[in-house]
């Protein structure tokens, strides 16, 4: 099977024809273009090679009896070889005047058809045309089965912590973070509203040297500008109006664990100077208290703003900014990691309901601009009018939208398809035309669930 033991690239042709001239003819025709061809005699010795060594592609007669208009033997070798490779491409060559049982067994899984005597043109851009496409499944096989290997290696090393995710944007991602969650330093992750920075901020603490301790947050963005530092040190009764008892802030909540700020652009710049002498010493004072108060807390904090152009304006100090940034974790917008919104859609639906196929396409072609918190609200809103059957595009509400920017870095499916279909399958040429690498456009077909 593909990925299974086969080299790659793998220009190899096996010829099954009891006509040595048909065997020698094809043997030299392809090695004219470079690809390698051995030749069988019978069914039998032909599979017996293909168990011997790996093809990427059989080219087999329909006529080895004496009577030339039955096919039985062609009939039978062909459902063997697809029993044992069942993604092995297989051309058909035949001498029939009726070919309605060579087209049965195209619709049963044969590649092509051909009949004697052969055009060498036609012959060669189907070769071509199916070789370039077993590669294409090779290295889609690679490129899941590494994918799959690295997720299986940061599960075992980290506690996921009950991220879904697809993209390898998240899992590079991820696997930074994993590697710094047990230095005590700070860590800054930037990205827009709603891309799921806490969560980043929760998996980093679970793989800390503090996660037995607490992990508190604190949304500065949530609360007035007066509000924010009795609510990161804490305060004495009285220290401001309304303050009837003491309160513990924080930083003193998250003693011997984890600290997230989120939205630390909202800070204020009297409340940035307290929070650059805990970040040093350790040190603080509650609002209207005098004693100073030690703690060992580990900071993380996020932001969607862009924190060097407010320290070039002077609303955020530089000081404070290459403190928290010790180490930066970049979490891309969703619509910049789209191999997540399916998983992601799914993980939501909790089994709730099944996505129609054309639902699935509409939230790929989806801008997302409220990012994964949007796509939860829109699969929560569909399984509730859905009422548990299947989710269409209207469901989804997403009709209105404004499409999906049309850019070559991200086709969509129908674009994909059109692509193979102009180029007449041969993946390299569809890349070239999207203005993509082949490797790009391999992921985008395992993506969309297309089978070259």
């Amino acid at each position: 099977m593909v990925g299974a033991g086969y080299p790659a690239p793998m220009r190899r042709v096996l010829i099954i024809d009891d006509h040595p001239g048909i065997c020698e003819a094809l043997e030299l025709l392809l090695s004219l273009h470079d690809i390698e061809a051995r030749s069988a005699a019978s069914p039998a010795e032909g599979l017996a090679l293909l168990e011997q060594q790996p093809f990427g592609l059989v080219i087999q007669d329909m006529n080895f009896s004496a009577d030339t208009t039955s096919g039985e033997e062609g009939e039978q070798l062909f459902r063997a070889l697809r029993a044992r490779r069942p993604d092995l491409p297989i051309i058909l060559l035949t001498a029939w005047t009726r070919l309605e049982a060579a087209v049965a067994l195209v619709k049963a899984g044969a590649a092509d058809y051909l009949a004697k005597p052969w055009d060498d043109a036609k012959l060669l851009a189907s070769v071509e045309n199916l070789l370039e496409l077993g590669e294409a499944h090779r290295e889609v096989a690679r490129l899941r089965e590494a994918g799959r290997a690295r997720r299986a290696a940061l599960a075992r090393r980290f506690d996921l912590q009950g991220l879904v995710f697809g993209s390898d944007a998240m899992l590079t991602l991820l696997e930074l973070a994993g590697q710094i969650a047990a230095a005590p330093v700070p860590v800054l992750i930037t990205g827009p509203n709603g891309a799921g920075k806490e969560r980043i901020a929760a998996f980093v603490h679970a793989n800390s040297a503090v996660k037995s301790g607490p992990f508190v947050a604190l949304n500065c963005g949530a609360l007035p500008a007066d509000l924010i530092e009795a609510e990161l040190f804490g305060s004495d009764s009285g220290a401001y109006t309304g303050a009837a008892k003491a309160r513990v802030g924080r930083f003193e909540a998250a003693d011997g664990g984890t600290l997230f700020l989120d939205e630390i652009g909202n800070l204020p710049l009297a409340g940035q100077v307290k929070l650059l002498r805990v970040l040093e010493t350790g040190q603080f004072e509650r609002l209207g208290s005098s004693k100073t108060r030690q703690v060992k807390v580990r900071v993380l904090s996020a932001t969607n703003a862009d924190l060097r152009a407010m320290v070039k304006a002077g609303s955020f100090r530089e000081d404070l900014f290459y403190r928290l940034n010790l180490i930066e974790l970049k979490l891309p917008a969703l619509a910049e990691r789209r191999d997540d919104v399916l998983p992601l859609a799914e993980h939501f639906l909790a089994g709730r309901a099944r996505l129609a196929d054309a639902a699935r396409d509409a939230l790929l072609a989806h801008r997302w601009p409220g990012n994964v918190r949007e796509l939860k609200n829109v699969i929560e809103r569909a399984a509730l009018l859905g009422g548990g059957g299947e989710i269409t595009p209207a469901l989804l509400g997403l009709e209105d939208a404004a499409p999906a920017p049309r850019n070559l870095d991200e086709p969509s499916r129908d674009a994909v398809l059109a692509a193979l279909a102009a180029a007449g399958g041969v993946v390299s040429r569809a890349a070239g035309s999207l203005g993509l690498s082949r490797q790009a456009l391999y992921r985008r077909l395992e993506r969309y669930g297309i089978e070259p």
